[in-house]
């Protein structure tokens, strides 16, 4: 029992707390919409089932994901899961994001970021020395880029955008040097030229230009993003109050639930709302921070550091599309927006993040050496 209790004491209780009181705040926006829908009970059971994995994983022993087998095996069955969606996925207006298993379904591209996040934690790892050399950049790059082309296949820009950023941003806390980073985003613009000309659909591109001129097209491009900004702006100080947010409430404001939940909670919250959320961002981010900056060795660290790149991409492309900053690509909002997959990898992220803060604080507490390679 005493043992038990130990494993809890080493929790991050901050950051777990900090967490739910997100959570806590998606579900009363969530909530606050008819009743009609089912939104509020099913993200009540997503949150509680992905405590009770975040709990799971924090108790293991997760030091077999610094094997290379391992490593190599997730991105194999990840690159399958991916190939296998392109032809039987499911989803709104064509798309292809979804297996559906009939009772839940699954969206594989949020699996895709965690398994990245793992794989160039192991890959810089190794090679953290020698990280200025070209060829690493080009050969996490194809790691990466293979997700990239499967997800962006399905169509998901906005996924397959936070994949590229996680790769980029862990390739800039591994050491890359200015002129390798120059040649990057160089290559970036390249590469969006070609899929601009080829690659992107029209609606896509349509997203993009409503970016530029947002309300060029208040019927059709510009929709999405003159409600949201009307959302946000009629909260102004103080807010309407829970439940009488009139752009979700009256359905003005497509998809409250998940694409637009950062309007929806601040047309109810208002700017005094807005702070409060920001600041338990800013607590998360901070503490994973220093998690990772306590990491056993340096695989704990950058995969520490790439959780939180891949959180801060999240908010900052979910908010900035909600106050018409940046295009609509359907991304989600850390543990506020509604669905099962994002909120599931989310924390089983963090269950991650605990348990190899748990196994640091054993090694320190029975006095064990530290291991100073990763085999």
């Amino acid at each position: 029992m005493k043992r038990v209790f130990d494993r809890f004491k080493d929790m991050d209780w901050v950051l777990v707390l900090t967490v739910l009181s997100i959570s806590s705040l998606g579900l009363l926006t969530i909530n606050s919409f008819s009743s009609e829908d089912p939104f509020f009970a099913r993200q009540l059971a997503l949150i509680s089932f992905s405590l009770f994995i975040f709990f799971a994983i924090s108790m293991t022993d997760i030091r077999f994901l610094r094997r290379a087998g391992v490593v190599i095996t997730f991105f194999l069955l990840m690159c399958g899961a991916l190939l296998f969606l392109l032809f039987l996925g499911t989803g709104p207006h064509g798309v292809q994001r979804w297996l559906d298993f009939g009772f839940f379904s699954l969206q594989l591209s949020e699996f895709a970021k965690l398994v990245l996040i793992i794989l160039l934690a192991k890959y810089f790892t190794k090679r953290h020395i020698d990280i200025h050399q070209f060829r690493h950049i080009f050969i996490s790059g194809a790691y990466a880029g293979v997700f990239f082309i499967l997800v962006f296949l399905q169509p998901d820009f906005g996924s397959a955008f936070i994949l590229a950023l996680i790769w980029l941003g862990m390739l800039m806390v591994s050491g890359m040097s200015l002129r390798h980073l120059g040649l990057v985003f160089i290559s970036g613009i390249v590469i969006f030229t070609g899929m601009w000309s080829f690659a992107l659909q029209d609606y896509q591109q349509e997203r993009l230009l409503s970016f530029v001129q947002p309300y060029a097209d208040i019927e059709g491009g510009g929709y999405h993003a003159r409600q949201s900004t009307i959302a946000i702006g009629s909260g102004q100080v103080f807010g309407k109050g829970i439940g009488y947010g009139t752009q979700s409430q009256l359905r003005f404001l497509p998809e409250h639930q998940t694409d637009f939940i950062f309007a929806a909670y601040a047309e109810e919250w208002g700017f005094i709302g807005v702070v409060l959320l920001f600041i338990l961002y800013g607590l998360v981010v901070w503490r994973l921070l220093s998690n990772a900056r306590r990491g056993e060795t340096n695989f704990e660290t950058l995969f520490g550091m790439g959780v939180v790149i891949m959180f801060i991409s999240h908010m900052i492309i979910h908010i900035g599309a909600n106050v018409a900053m940046l295009p609509v690509t359907g991304t989600t909002l850390p543990f506020m927006s509604f669905g099962g997959s994002h909120i599931f990898v989310s924390f089983v992220a963090l269950g991650i993040i605990m348990s190899m803060r748990r196994y640091r604080r054993l090694v320190s507490r029975d006095g064990m050496s530290k291991e100073v390679t990763i085999m």
